[in-house]
C-alpha cells in the first residue's frame, strides 16, 4: 500500500513484495533459495477487505513447505473470531509457522500483541537475545487471557459468521448504483462505491454515516470498511443497514 509507505524510510533491504492472491508469482519468488519467509494477511485489511481465492492459504502453506520457507500469518486484523472462525487461516485448514495477533487480543482494554510459533522456530532466539520494555506485561497478559475466554464462552466466532452474512445480504439488497461490490467474511466487510481510488466519495459517505450514528472507515477513496463489534445482534445489524441505505440515497 503506497499510502502507508510514503514519507517513511529508509527501508531495510531484502524484503520483496509479491502480488496478493497470485500463486504463480509467489512460487517464482519462493524458488529463490535465499528466501527465508513469506508474510501475508489471510484477508487483506487496509487494502479494502480483499478476500483471496478459496483455499489460498492452504496452497501458500504447501508452497512454503515445498521450498523450505517459513509462513508468517499476519492476523492482527483478521484473527480472534473476526472472520467467523477463531483464525482466518482456519477457513483453509492452514497452520502457519508463525502467527501474529493483536487488536482483539485484549478486547480493546489494553495494548497487547503476540507472536505464536513452535518451539522449533521460537527457541532459535535464546534467553537474553531479544527483549522488549513492556513485553510480557502481566496485567496485559491477564486481560488477554480473559478476552480469549470471552471469545470462546460467548461463541463470538459463530455470531461473527451469522451476523456477517446478514450484514452483507442486507447491503447487497440496497437499491443503489452507488454500491458496486459488497465483500468480506464474518464481521469484516467492505463496500466498494462507484468512484476512483483517488476520489473522496468513500470519505464523504463515512462522514455522513458518522452524523447518522454509524462509524465506518474509508480506504483508497472508494472503499468503506465495516468491522462492527463481535457481540452485535440482528437488530443492530438491520439498523446499521438502514442507516447505510438512507445515507446512500443522499448521493
Amino acid at each position: 500500500d503506497p499510502s502507508c509507505r510514503e514519507g517513511f524510510g529508509p527501508y531495510m533491504p531484502g524484503f520483496d513484495m509479491v502480488p496478493y492472491d497470485d500463486l504463480v508469482a509467489l512460487e517464482a519468488k519462493l524458488s529463490d533459495p535465499d528466501v527465508a519467509a513469506f508474510m501475508v494477511e489471510p484477508i487483506q485489511g487496509e487494502a479494502g477487505i480483499v478476500v483471496p481465492q478459496e483455499g489460498y492459504m492452504a496452497k501458500v502453506k504447501a508452497l512454503c513447505q515445498k521450498y523450505n520457507v517459513l509462513l508468517i500469518a499476519d492476523e492482527v486484523q483478521t484473527g480472534l473470531c473476526r472472520t467467523g472462525k477463531m483464525l482466518a487461516v482456519d477457513w483453509d485448514g492452514c497452520k502457519p509457522d508463525v502467527l501474529i495477533l493483536g487488536k482483539a487480543l485484549s478486547g480493546g482494554v489494553l495494548p497487547v500483541s503476540a507472536v505464536l510459533s513452535s518451539h522449533e522456530v521460537i527457541l532459535t532466539i535464546k534467553p537474553g537475545e531479544h527483549g522488549s520494555t513492556y513485553g510480557g506485561n502481566p496485567l496485559a497478559c491477564r486481560v488477554a487471557m480473559a478476552a480469549l475466554n470471552v471469545l470462546k464462552d460467548e461463541n463470538m466466532a459463530e455470531n461473527s459468521l451469522v451476523m456477517g452474512e446478514r450484514l452483507r445480504a442486507g447491503l447487497a439488497a440496497i437499491d443503489t448504483d452507488l454500491i458496486t461490490t459488497v465483500r468480506g467474511r464474518g464481521l469484516l466487510s467492505a463496500i466498494v462505491v462507484d468512484d476512483t481510488e483517488e476520489g473522496s466519495l468513500a470519505m464523504d459517505i463515512c462522514m455522513q454515516l458518522k452524523d447518522a450514528g454509524l462509524l465506518a472507515k474509508p480506504t483508497h477513496g472508494n472503499i468503506i470498511r465495516l468491522a462492527p463489534p463481535l457481540c452485535i445482534n440482528a437488530e443492530q445489524i438491520d439498523q446499521a443497514v438502514g442507516i447505510i441505505d438512507g445515507v446512500c440515497r443522499r448521493f
